[in-house]
């Protein structure tokens, strides 16, 4: 019977150790029962929020004061904030004609306990929060609740706030073109084709400055695939417009700002920004490189924190805009910021980023909290877009790919060829995908570009994160049998993934054995790939398993981010820096010439015979 009892409670722990693995967190909003609220108005209770007025200097970010009473306070009261301020059920959509929309329907964009730093509000009645609001194309309102999330009251709503241009072009953000000499910028306004054109104003740093035109999208509540992004999660996501700026002069400063020229022949302008254009393939000269996943975003008032979701993505964010001088470009390899269907969530990232993608090529890869969704084709069957299936990812940001709905692409960075898979499509042998990444490995000039570099947002490679442990596989399922000749054959350096919120290295591998015995410093032919999980950017983390593997070198239950700096074409240096100090916890270098990238290893040259 305890033998049972044990197996019954080991069962258990597999299976939290899964789905956890599978959900990676709770988006906070999802935790609202907005659906289930009731009105329950009361003349003695009240919000009001000050300033009424926001972006008088042209601010796209500001803080509000909202104070508020309660004749019958309680401890889960709480403060919803709402955007359109009209949130009432003349704005709802049924979902089919037979169901009829609840008296709320859509979810604030951020909440917080009113208690939160006011800890005698359940004496007094009265309290006060400081939220941040950024600009997103339309007014706040500010609504009081009692009675928890799962059955909220409403007891007051407060005055409209607004900007004073909602729909301003915001949150500008870099990313290379589809050739090495074209930078792409995509914005983010409330101006559609028909009210404005879109237009970039760009040239050399202090030259003269040309417009160019700009493409615009968005999309409808019906490109969602389900709930709660077409229901509950839904908000207009304005338009996002991006301009392609081209025949840049290699590592020369640009300045730019994004507009709009209205049919009156005014404008409307950003701020100016600036960036270096990116190296020619092959350039001989200092190249620095970012590469994280599982970032996510969080709030510098600490609201919508609910089971520790994503507490480093600000950490991660500052230690970049710090060390902004020293990066040339990022790469963000998937779970971008965990909307899950809340839509609003993706201009809050976009504004988080802000001070870094305007600045350096912000690279993306799909991961499952983009794209994942039933009957989408998808490659995992699950629910972890909220019902996005693609359609944000591939609307609010520029990737380089022939086609967006296959979120997998290949960049030139100087000496680096970068491999971008899509983990969230099927990578298997004999696939469109797998055909394009054997491409990508196989065209690269070694000579010209020494250092190739496979990313994707799953580990396809090796990992010792107890989710993949407890299933047996140290990763991916069947991936390793599906890419491993690849990377072996094409002699890919090191490859790089997210999915697992953890650091680790492993040493240069190949068919789980380790074809090196150097673990910091590499001198000639790796005969490998060093597989790391760089999955650190700012969810909430995942634990390792205890087992130990031979290939494992290194690992880190911490938040960080990895950096790639090569010299020239035989001297490269990585580093895992934490989110916290930004200091260096773990590095390693590569030391080598073209013909150690030439040389002959475990099925990495054809074989040969007398006859050939």
């Amino acid at each position: 019977m305890r033998g049972l009892r044990l197996i019954f409670w080991t069962i258990l722990l597999v299976l939290a150790i899964l789905h956890g693995a599978n959900s990676h967190g709770v988006q906070p909003l999802s935790t609202i029962a907005i659906h289930e609220t009731t009105f329950a108005l009361d003349n003695h209770a009240s919000v009001k929020a000050s300033p009424t007025v926001l972006g008088l200097n042209g601010q796209n970010t500001e803080w509000v004061t909202v104070e508020f009473s309660s004749p019958n306070p309680s401890m889960d009261d709480w403060i919803g904030v709402f955007s359109p301020a009209n949130f009432s059920a003349s704005t709802c959509i049924a979902e089919t004609p037979r169901v009829h929309p609840p008296l709320l329907c859509s979810a604030p964009i951020k909440f917080q306990y009113a208690n939160y730093t006011s800890p005698k509000y359940i004496d007094t009645g009265k309290g006060s929060l400081k939220l941040q609001l950024i600009n997103q194309r339309s007014d706040f309102s500010f609504a009081l609740f009692s009675n928890g999330f799962l059955n909220p009251k409403l007891v007051a709503v407060s005055n409209t706030v607004s900007f004073t241009n909602p729909n301003a072009p915001v949150y500008p953000r870099l990313a290379q073109g589809k050739q090495w000499n074209e930078m792409t910028v995509t914005w983010t306004s409330g101006n559609g084709i028909d009210e404005a054109e879109p237009v970039v104003e760009w040239g050399p740093k202090g030259e003269h400055q040309q417009h160019s035109p700009a493409v615009t999208l968005t999309f409808e509540r019906n490109s969602m695939c389900g709930a709660p992004a077409r229901t509950v999660g839904w908000r207009d996501p304005g338009y996002i417009h991006t301009g392609f700026l081209k025949e840049l002069w290699p590592n020369r400063m640009y300045t730019y700002k994004v507009g709009h020229r209205f049919f009156n022949n005014t404008y409307i302008w950003s701020r100016e920004y600036q960036f270096r254009a990116s190296p020619y393939p092959g350039q001989n000269s200092l190249q620095r490189v970012v590469i994280f996943g599982d970032m996510g975003k969080d709030e510098a008032d600490g609201s919508n924190e609910y089971n520790n979701f994503q507490p480093g993505s600000l950490n991660t964010t500052k230690q970049l805009i710090k060390d902004l001088k020293n990066i040339d470009i990022i790469f963000h390899i998937g779970d971008i910021c965990y909307a899950n269907g809340y839509i609003s969530q993706w201009d809050q990232f976009t504004a988080q980023i802000e001070p870094i993608a305007s600045a350096v090529p912000y690279m993306l890869a799909s991961g499952n909290h983009e794209r994942d969704w039933p009957g989408t084709g998808s490659f995992y069957e699950n629910n972890d877009s909220g019902g996005e299936c693609g359609v944000l990812a591939e609307t609010m940001f520029f990737v380089p790919a022939e086609n967006r709905a296959k979120y997998w692409y290949a960049t030139d960075y100087g000496m680096f060829r970068f491999c971008i898979a899509d983990s969230e499509h099927d990578w298997r042998e004999g696939t469109e995908q797998y055909k394009f990444i054997e491409h990508c490995l196989a065209s690269v000039d070694r000579q010209r570009q020494p250092w190739l570099i496979f990313l994707a947002h799953r580990v396809l490679g090796y990992s010792s994160d107890l989710s993949y442990a407890v299933q047996g596989s140290f990763g991916e399922p069947m991936a390793k049998e599906s890419l491993q000749k690849l990377w072996q054959k094409y002699k890919v350096d090191i490859a790089i993934y997210g999915h697992a919120h953890n650091y680790e290295r492993t040493c240069p591998v190949y068919e789980n054995q380790c074809t090196a015995d150097e673990k910091r410093y590499y001198k000639g032919p790796l005969n490998g790939t060093i597989h790391v999980v760089a999955g650190g950017g700012g969810a909430s983390l995942s634990p390792f398993t205890t087992l130990k593997t031979k290939w494992s070198l290194y690992r880190d239950y911490d938040y960080g981010f990895v950096k790639l700096t090569a010299f020239d074409h035989s001297n490269l240096l990585f580093e895992y820096k934490k989110s916290s100090d930004g200091k260096v916890y773990d590095s390693f270098r590569i030391s080598r010439d073209y013909r150690d990238i030439l040389a002959c290893t475990v099925d990495s040259c054809p074989v040969t015979t007398l006859a050939s």
